[in-house]
């Protein structure tokens, strides 16, 4: 479970510390005050979307901090093969935001990729908001969820690595029996590319180091001459007038040794000019070298151009550009490489292929009606447990059912896709007498978010995720119904840890704690608070959720009446 959060510069939020007990608990505040926001760092910390307009306005990063308690055998376990210690039973979470867009994250003090909070993150929370509640809209999802519910999630996934491998062994035999000319076509042209390219002997880089050499032979004169005229004003002309710069710098050296030695604080100075004139004729060593070693070669341009040539006659063929790197022309090779060898083993292995995709759609066949048959007895249990709770939640006359019906198809091979067998859609009757249509297309928004909460309460059996997070449960829904949605999420907290934001005072009271989130303003700057409210204050926050009037009497009355009837305090 979640027992602290710790936010700094997190949208409206410049500093708070947050601790979480078990059972239920209510995160209420006005409407803006920033209830979404504390929701949205913990997404934020569990490996959700990362922006820059999360940050505090004047600030340069966002960070989320999060202890949580573990409770069961699945997050220790990935700890331990990612190398991670838990402290008494426990782990820090921590992700921040840059203003430079880039975000870190770390698993008890480890390091770890986005993509492993993620993973780790799943075994810790489980979040539901209005955007997953329209995942109810889209029948695609609807496997999901009673794959899940089935406990067949891991077979549905070894099954969708069997079809995959079918389907790849069909695309192999349709490129077997491929027109033979067309393979020989083919092989022929490969076979071409290769031996050019082997023959010219190609290596990594070698183009740019000719690129190079090319320039410097081509620019012979100009660059003898730029050398000679480096080596004439470090050593003077050969006229002997000794007016070099390295003749300059040995006078100018004597005259400064002979004033410090009048005055010894020039001593340093001398120092530097003496140090000047060695480095100066090193120098000019260099320089004279590499003047001796420049020698035109006519003959060795010509090389070095014609192997140029050659190369980016090669790109222009079998790279993306004459512009493009020799490496592209050496993958080419690879890749026909390959291509002949796969070309040569498909003609031979046609037979072992058809036979390997036999036993193949056999094995796919026995295995999608394995999951059909898991999926039917599933599908008539979880019907009728998310009625029992839509009944329990106010919807009395609503009949739900899981619905199967095989894929069309004229083989057995074609009945199945990636998933099995079986097209699969939630329906549902909300009213006397009405038939059983399909949930994406006549429910409302009430009815959704709580056929989304019945969900997830047959579903909590499936997994060990101890916390369970509500964002606005109770849209569209109030009266009666709400009493009814607050009652259970208060029973399903009798074994997680469930965390819900509320606008309304019936769910509220149900809470075994609230917290509150409030927003101000100091001077020209917008804060939200977080803390908790207990006590006269948590009757005040119930009684400004019941008539926005947390002061008149009998809204005070009310609401502490209400917290007693129904446990809150």
């Amino acid at each position: 479970m979640l027992e602290e959060l710790d936010i700094r510069n997190f949208a409206l939020i410049d500093s708070a510390h947050v601790e979480f007990s078990e059972g239920f608990t209510v995160l209420s505040g006005e409407t803006g005050a920033g209830k979404s926001i504390l929701i949205g760092s913990l997404a934020f910390l569990l490996g959700g979307r990362a922006g820059v307009e999360q940050i505090r306005t004047g600030t340069s990063e966002a960070q989320v901090c999060g202890t949580f308690r573990l409770e069961h055998g699945s997050a220790f376990s990935w700890l331990e093969e990612h190398g991670i210690e838990a402290e008494d039973g426990r782990v820090l979470v921590r992700r921040l935001i840059r203003d430079s867009g880039k975000s870190s994250a770390w698993i008890g003090g480890i390091p770890v990729t986005k993509a492993d909070l993620l993973d780790f993150s799943s075994y810790l929370v489980d979040m539901h908001g209005q955007h997953e509640q329209q995942s109810l809209m889209k029948v695609s999802e609807h496997r999901r969820y009673l794959d899940i519910y089935a406990d067949i999630v891991d077979e549905v996934k070894d099954f969708t690595a069997l079809y995959s491998d079918l389907v790849e062994k069909r695309r192999l035999l349709d490129s077997v029996n491929t027109n033979e000319d067309e393979r020989r076509n083919r092989m022929e042209m490969l076979s071409f590319a290769v031996d050019e390219i082997t023959a010219a002997k190609l290596k990594p880089g070698e183009d740019e180091e000719l690129e190079a050499e090319e320039n410097r032979l081509s620019s012979y004169e100009k660059l003898f001459s730029d050398i000679e005229e480096v080596c004439g004003l470090l050593e003077g002309d050969d006229s002997g007038d000794g007016q070099g710069l390295l003749s300059t710098l040995h006078r100018l050296g004597g005259t400064v040794s002979h004033a410090s030695a009048m005055d010894r604080e020039l001593e340093p100075l001398d120092g530097r000019v003496q140090s000047a004139f060695y480095e100066l004729e090193d120098i000019s060593r260099e320089f004279k070298s590499y003047r001796q070693s420049l020698v035109f070669d006519p003959e060795h341009l010509a090389q070095v151009q014609d192997r140029l040539e050659l190369i980016n006659r090669l790109k222009k063929k079998y790279a993306s550009s004459s512009r493009a790197p020799v490496s592209e022309v050496l993958d080419y090779m690879e890749k026909a490489q390959e291509e002949i060898a796969t070309l040569n083993d498909s003609c031979q292995d046609r037979e072992t292929l058809e036979k390997a995709i036999s036993e193949a759609e056999k094995a796919v066949y026995v295995a999608a009606r394995q999951i059909s048959s898991k999926r039917a007895s599933a599908s008539e249990r979880m019907s009728l447990a998310i009625e029992d709770i839509l009944h329990k939640l106010g919807m009395k006359d609503t009949r739900f059912r899981v619905n199967l019906s095989e894929k069309d198809g004229d083989r057995m091979t074609q009945k199945c896709g990636p998933y099995g067998m079986d097209d699969i859609e939630f329906l549902i009757s909300a009213n006397p007498g009405s038939p059983l249509q399909s949930l994406a297309r006549i429910a409302s928004g009430g009815e959704l978010s709580r056929v989304m909460l019945a969900m997830k309460t047959v579903l909590s059996g499936a997994d060990t995720v101890g916390t369970l997070v509500f964002d606005e449960i109770d849209t569209g829904i109030g009266g009666e119904v709400a009493v009814s949605v607050g009652e259970h999420m208060k029973k399903l907290a009798s074994g997680r840890q469930i965390l819900c934001i509320t606008h309304l005072a019936s769910i509220a009271v149900y809470a075994d704690n609230q917290i509150k989130i409030q927003k101000g303003v100091d001077g020209s700057s917008t804060s939200t608070r977080v803390f908790p409210v207990e006590g006269s204050e948590r009757v005040k926050e119930i009684a400004r959720m019941l008539s926005c009037d947390a002061s008149s009497e009998a809204s005070l009355e009310h609401a502490s009446a209400m917290l007693k009837k129904f446990g809150g305090m």
